[in-house]
């Protein structure tokens, strides 16, 4: 199972998520739904997005967690 680490990410680099949407060019509701994690899984284009405004690799944002 995989994990999105954007949120982490982005509070540590001090993002809040306005800040981050408007840097990667993304709807508010595209954000709320990757900052819940609620069974949404983003496109490859959406994460190149948020790993360009993060400054970060794009494999930097998936964590491998296990079978949770």
């Amino acid at each position: 199972m995989l994990r999105l680490k954007v949120k982490d990410i982005a509070e540590r680099k001090g993002f809040s998520m306005g800040r981050l949407a408007r840097a990667a060019h993304l709807d508010m509701n595209t954000m709320w739904r990757l900052y819940r994690g609620e069974h949404y899984i983003p496109t490859l284009i959406t994460l190149a997005k948020l790993a360009r405004a993060l400054d970060v690799k794009l494999d930097d944002l998936v964590e491998d967690v296990g079978d949770e």
